[in-house]
């Protein structure tokens, strides 16, 4: 097998023994049709030199990687769904394939699937991936990686030539096989599930598991667990805050979908605001509006307090409680930076920053311009006042609703007044995920086998991504 010297695996997670996973099959498919082949993280971790054959043998039928698991593992968890305990979960449509370092960082990274069989934790279902919930989960993480959040990233995607029937899309409907790129699946429902269960012994392993591959830094601290819920709390913070920034709204943010890294990850019904809406919820069954974009901030908390409550025998609940209090202040602070980032403008200071992003979102409140546009119209603020004053929405920016924000836009410097010299600048308009254009994409495909549509948004979403680095 052709892998680089990038190439290492780590298979870590298996050396905590069987109360944390059962060793699985993968489903055997009648059709394994690439899709997509994420290249450029291929060569970041050392595959990008495999065949497509043996990118087919690795990722569609699931032969092991050299060194690595020898039999795919499905992780055991609970967590809380919309609010309500559910002990019966875990891996249920997918599993832990292999792990490996990141060959720029050396991070400890896990390779999971979605879609690629049963498992004991399937719970009457198929164990399947929809080809459209694998569409849509490439443009889920490509988005976002280009918008700056941290996320998982889709590494591969097979068809796999089965008709599955499903409740909520016309059926029978195409299949799929996807593979993940985390940086971690040990989700806060991987803690909960050991305190549920009363096994605090487990919970210490699993606690040392994660400070020793993913926060080093606090193997010496006297009390581990609060300063894990601490970092956990913080980096959760700074992606809620992303989320808000890039204005996405993940739809299920159960505490089993929520990682102990701070990385985003398993796309459902995710949107993207068309325009700035606090109360815009992405997903049809969400009734309530439990997880719309504004309540994004209390349920990521929530599931803190609940890994909280999972770390009681090993801190005090003062401690906790402590480790959770720099959750607000941490989600203010980065979202005005997330936000100073994506208008392309420098820091002046805390209080003119917060001042700056209150009006930005009063704008956008205001005027219901198209949500990306504004950052699109006015990155490097001063620096593409033309621009924006001949852009489609020259009208409004020329109002008085605008001249608060624009004051406040333009006492900041631009940070790379360049990027305005790049290809994706010279477009009409700025490149968007909405709703609309993921339901054509798929159109495309569901009735014409038309990939192109697809593929062309893959490249417009790396040419933005493409104009910041």
């Amino acid at each position: 097998m052709p892998v680089s010297p990038r190439y290492r695996a780590a298979p870590h997670f298996a050396a905590l023994g069987s109360a944390f996973a059962d060793e699985v099959t993968a489903a055997q498919f009648p059709e394994r049709v690439l899709r997509f082949r994420n290249q450029p993280w291929a060569e970041r971790v050392g595959l990008a030199e495999l065949s497509d054959d043996e990118w087919r043998a690795h990722f569609a039928e699931f032969a092991p990687l050299p060194g690595n698991l020898e039999k795919p593992l499905a992780l055991r968890y609970h967590g809380h769904q919309f609010d309500v305990y559910n002990p019966r979960l875990g891996d249920g449509r997918g599993f832990l394939f292999a792990q490996l370092l990141d060959g720029v960082d050396g991070r400890l990274l896990d390779l999971g699937t979605k879609g690629s069989g049963k498992t004991p934790y399937s719970r009457g279902g198929d164990g399947r991936l929809t080809l459209k919930g694998g569409v849509r989960e490439v443009l889920a993480t490509e988005m976002l990686e280009a918008l700056g959040v941290y996320t998982s990233k889709t590494f591969s995607l097979f068809e796999t030539g089965e008709a599955l029937q499903r409740g909520d899309e016309p059926s029978p409907t195409r299949s799929s096989v996807l593979v993940r790129l985390n940086h971690s699946h040990v989700r806060i429902g991987t803690f909960q599930r050991l305190h549920f269960l009363r096994e605090p012994e487990n919970t210490r392993k699993l606690l040392d598991y994660c400070i020793e591959y993913f926060y080093p830094e606090l193997a010496q601290s006297p009390d581990r667990a609060a300063a894990f819920l601490a970092e956990v709390t913080r980096r959760s913070a700074r992606l809620c805050a992303a989320w808000l920034v890039a204005g996405f709204v993940h739809g299920v943010l159960n505490s089993d979908n929520m990682t102990i890294t701070g990385e985003s990850f398993d796309y459902g019904p995710y949107r993207f605001l068309p325009v700035y809406d606090p109360n815009f919820v992405a997903a049809y069954f969400d009734e309530v509006g439990l997880y719309a974009f504004s309540r994004q901030p209390r349920a990521v908390f929530r599931n803190l307090e609940r890994l909280a409550d999972s770390l009681r025998s090993e801190s005090s609940e003062p401690a906790l409680h402590a480790a959770l209090a720099g959750f607000p202040a941490e989600l203010q602070r980065a979202r005005a930076e997330y936000l100073l980032q994506r208008l392309g403008v420098e820091s002046v200071g805390h209080d003119e920053d917060q001042a700056l992003a209150s009006l930005c979102w009063d704008f956008l409140a205001a005027t219901r311009l198209p949500y990306d546009s504004l950052f699109f119209d006015w990155y490097g603020g001063s620096a593409s006042r033309e621009r924006a004053l001949e852009s489609p929405h020259a009208a409004i920016y020329a109002s008085p609703a605008f001249s608060a924000l624009r004051q406040a836009l333009e006492a900041h410097t631009p940070i790379h007044p360049g990027v305005l010299a790049t290809p994706y600048f010279q477009r009409a308009a700025p490149c968007t995920l909405v709703i609309d254009e993921i339901e054509r994409i798929w159109s495309a495909i569901a009735e014409r086998d038309d990939w192109a549509p697809f593929n062309a948004k893959i490249a417009d979403i790396r040419e933005l991504a493409s104009s910041f680095r």
